[in-house]
């Protein structure tokens, strides 16, 4: 496999941290800019709406684009809105350089996975694999770094730092990506693979279990706080390197039924153990393995089973996941109010009702 989805991974992990960091540097923000806690959380909001409007906008804005040119210019809005959010005199600026860093993000991602599937013919599982282990090194590494600048340096570091990380990899990108355009398919055709049941049902169980996964991993705190107080870091970590194993071992071997079924009984155990230390420390990695497991093979499905929606293909995946991204955390947010273990049930039901969806994940 070529280095180019290692590159792309470099981009993806700066804008995964970018993603997820926002959520520790609230409190910060809200001081700094003079507003408050409620208003300064609606920047990760913000960015899950921009992440799911601009898989499928971008990609169709940009068909015909030269992908080298579609990813410098996405990876460069992205840099210089990260400079300007630095910058930021106030909160309504720093609102719209967060909508647009999300846009861009999602822009590049749809773009990143098409050109890795590309570059590794028959190994197309793998090298996407590469490229979304990114997002889960971002939780790991990224998210708790940009945590520890906002606290040494303030917010505003951590916004420098991830343009400053993004930087190489524009570089990389620059000099490693194909020139080539995308082929030119009329929309319509490409919409139209959305009917095919294999891509239909790969979309489905994407979004199902990403809702499942961030409806817990959002409300991963009160849950920690039941009964390991103290010890959320240790659990985030936890999370973040069975996602990475996850996405790594369905890079190797795709994820099936069986990895399914497994998922739906975990999130059932961690919804009635969850009161045990030990059930939550051993649980919550390997929930985490099983789900980007599952949701990376889903992606690749998608890449795989539509060649003849070259511009959309990613951009389907990348709308698929982010449509779980948000509605399970929206969802979980009803509930938490009947208990600490609402999301996890709610996990549990939408990794049940993927099991629905016959078609093979394979």
């Amino acid at each position: 496999m070529r280095v180019l989805p290692y590159l792309l991974a470099l981009a993806v992990f700066a804008q995964g941290t970018s993603e997820f960091m926002v959520s520790g540097l609230v409190p910060e923000v809200a001081r700094d800019l003079g507003v408050s806690v409620a208003a300064a959380g609606s920047l990760t909001a913000v960015f899950a709406v921009g992440m799911l409007l601009g898989a499928p906008v971008l990609a169709v804005a940009g068909r015909g684009w030269p992908r080298r040119g579609a990813l410098l210019g996405y990876l460069g809005v992205f840099v210089a809105v990260h400079v300007a959010g630095a910058l930021a005199p106030g909160f309504g600026i720093l609102l719209v350089t967060r909508l647009v860093a999300a846009l861009a993000t999602a822009g590049f991602l749809a773009v990143a996975l098409t050109v890795a599937a590309d570059a590794a013919p028959g190994a197309e599982g793998r090298a996407t694999a590469v490229v979304l282990t990114g997002t889960t090194l971002a939780c790991i590494a990224g998210v708790p770094a940009g945590a520890v600048l906002g606290q040494v340096w303030g917010w505003r570091s951590a916004f420098w730092a991830v343009a400053l990380v993004s930087v190489p990899a524009f570089a990389a990108i620059a000099r490693w990506a194909p020139a080539t355009e995308t082929a030119s398919v009329p929309v319509k055709a490409e919409f139209a693979v959305v009917k095919r049941p294999r891509v239909l049902a790969a979309l489905g169980r994407g979004a199902l279990v990403n809702g499942a996964t961030f409806a817990v991993f959002t409300y991963l705190a009160p849950l920690a706080t039941s009964q390991a107080e103290g010890r959320l870091p240790a659990l985030l970590a936890l999370f973040g390197i069975g996602a990475a194993a996850g996405v790594a071992l369905a890079g190797r071997r795709p994820a099936t039924r069986k990895t399914q079924v497994a998922l739906a009984v975990g999130w059932l155990a961690l919804a009635l153990g969850a009161g045990n230390a030990t059930v939550l420390f051993v649980l919550v990695p390997l929930q985490a393995l099983l789900s980007f497991a599952v949701g990376s093979t889903a992606v690749a499905q998608v890449l795989r089973a539509a060649p003849d929606a070259p511009a959309l293909r990613g951009a389907f995946a990348t709308a698929a996941l982010n449509v779980g991204a948000a509605a399970g955390p929206w969802l979980a947010a009803s509930l938490i109010g009947t208990g600490y273990r609402a999301p996890v049930w709610l996990a549990a039901v939408l990794a049940t009702a993927a099991l629905t969806i016959r078609e093979q994940c394979s």
